[in-house]
């Protein structure tokens, strides 16, 4: 179905980098060609939120389809989805090939946070606000292209699966899918974020007999421990680099390191830690503007740098099989949350990630105690 309507809700809006977001009676107007609106039920906070206010963005929620656009054939009214920064549109050439998950339908204009028409369908007092990425999800309700979208079963909990739109797939996949972690392998993970604890459960999905947690905030030990760590090192324990204390810990190198930080230090010492000859190391965080510094020797001797973008997951095809896998206690998601708050408190979320304390947050846009009501004019 389509409806012709402009929903009035609640949106936390960004209007300035370094500000706090606030909550605004945004409208969202109906879906055009190849759109959904969808009404997001829960949404999750992570660092690439926090790094939008100086540049960076990214966000991953799941909600019910509320309307669809014309030629929309995929979706319906009340099909439960995840709405995805990265798309498959199935006919382009990245989509045809196995070799990569990064198809560029509408690409530029998500970027920019405008549909294909370069315009947003979330206004505020007649103003356009942009949609991140073309997502949006801290709306109460939000419009998304369709190969932007994931439909998945319907006895999944919305609050739960959200995290499956960015960060713990990106992070799952980085072992399982980018790195092919094998079976009896050493690996070592740099940063114990969520994204990070989703790559030390990849690799104990691998089979890999030793995984190494690194960071250096050793509070998130024990939630590593728990994801799968064999051991964990603060590197400012020791006097050596890391790298050093990794390459004495493995005899000579990890086979595997996954570089969870998005810092250009944290991966080139990723990247030393790997063993010559057949060492590999995956970028997974995530940075635009700067350099890593990697001696050419590094790679003469046979090791391996490649980066990953969600974890190398096709997107709407691959993220309904993530979540059979967690309802089926294949892959932990509860795990990973340590707060749920309403909408209202969202710039508590962003302070209690300035802290380092817990690891994700979902934010819950339709709290039953403080249910909005939606107008549709």
């Amino acid at each position: 179905m389509s409806t012709t309507g402009v929903i009035r809700c609640k949106a936390a809006v960004a209007w300035e980098p370094g500000k706090p977001l606030t909550i605004e009676d945004v409208e969202v107007a109906p879906p055009k060609v190849h759109e959904v609106r969808i009404k997001i039920i829960a949404s999750g906070v992570c660092h690439t939120d926090q790094e939008y206010l100086t540049g960076q963005f990214r966000q991953f929620a799941a909600g019910i389809v509320e309307s669809v656009g014309p030629e929309v054939t995929k979706f319906s009214q009340g099909d439960k989805v995840i709405p995805l920064f990265l798309p498959q549109c199935g006919e382009c050439e990245r989509c045809l090939s196995p070799k990569t998950n990064q198809c560029r339908k509408n690409w530029a204009n998500t970027q920019a946070g405008v549909m294909a028409d370069g315009t947003s369908r979330i206004s505020y007092n007649g103003q356009q606000v942009y949609q991140f990425l073309g997502v949006s999800s801290f709306s109460q309700y939000t419009v998304v292209p369709d190969t932007s979208l994931a439909k998945i079963r319907s006895d999944a909990p919305l609050n739960k699966v959200c995290l499956l739109g960015c960060g713990v797939s990106t992070g799952y996949g980085a072992a399982v899918k980018a790195a092919k972690v094998e079976e009896r392998s050493s690996c070592a993970v740099f940063g114990l974020g969520a994204v990070g604890l989703a790559a030390i459960m990849g690799c104990q999905a691998a089979k890999a007999c030793k995984i190494i947690g690194v960071d250096v905030n050793p509070e998130r030990f024990e939630k590593a421990r728990l994801f799968g760590a064999t051991e964990c090192v603060n590197p400012r324990d020791h006097a050596k680099t890391i790298q050093e204390v990794l390459l004495d810990m493995t005899s000579g190198g990890v086979d595997y390191a996954l570089e969870c930080v998005g810092s250009p230090v944290v991966m080139t010492s990723a990247f030393e830690s790997t063993r010559d000859a057949w060492g590999t190391c995956v970028i997974v965080g995530w940075s635009e503007s700067e350099a890593i510094n990697i001696k050419v020797e590094k790679i003469l001797m046979g090791r391996t740098l490649k980066g990953t973008y969600f974890g190398d997951w096709k997107s709407v095809e691959d993220v309904p099989t993530l979540v059979d896998d967690y309802m089926n206690e294949k892959l932990k998601l509860d795990e990973f949350i340590t707060d749920q708050l309403p909408l209202e408190k969202i710039n508590v979320a962003f302070d209690h990630m300035k802290k380092g304390k817990g690891i994700r947050t979902v934010i819950n846009l339709w709290p039953e105690e403080t249910t909005p009501t939606v107008e549709t004019v």
